[in-house]
């Protein structure tokens, strides 16, 4: 294992706690992912206002662009149709508005809260997560 490979995920679970916390602290703001998806599609009727919501969203790809760009990264290869992957990221858009939210809304600034509402949630994520493998895995043959 290289010297580096427990320093990025650490650095990473760092910054996105950070991050969380900033805008907890600075703008009374929960940072979940579907929220300002929502917010920044004009399509919540509450949230932060659209600036804001608007920046967070374009800084995920940007920030994942220059991680790519000035870190060393894994091949990543993707053995899914393209009309399956975008039937999953619409299921998950539509779970996470049923669920009030979504893994980053909840699991990382609900849990940290204590909420018992993320708490919830978090786990039914975990467990529907462990469930769908299972089944994709050892009874369907994928």
């Amino acid at each position: 294992m290289e010297p580096l490979a427990l320093i990025w995920p650490i650095a990473g679970g760092v910054a996105i706690g950070t991050a969380a916390a900033l805008l907890l602290i600075l703008s009374g703001r929960i940072a979940g992912v579907s929220g300002m998806v929502a917010a920044a599609a004009r399509i919540a009727d509450k949230g932060p206002p659209w600036p804001q919501a608007a920046a967070f969203v374009v800084g995920l790809p940007v920030g994942a662009w220059l991680v790519a760009t000035f870190v060393r990264m894994p091949t990543i290869e993707i053995s899914s149709s393209v009309p399956l992957l975008v039937a999953a990221g619409l299921l998950v858009g539509i779970g996470t508005r049923l669920g009030n939210g979504c893994t980053s809304g909840h699991g990382v600034c609900g849990l940290a809260r204590l909420s018992r509402r993320s708490i919830v949630a978090t786990m039914t994520f975990l467990v529907a997560g462990f469930v769908t493998v299972f089944v994709a895995r050892h009874l369907l043959g994928g």
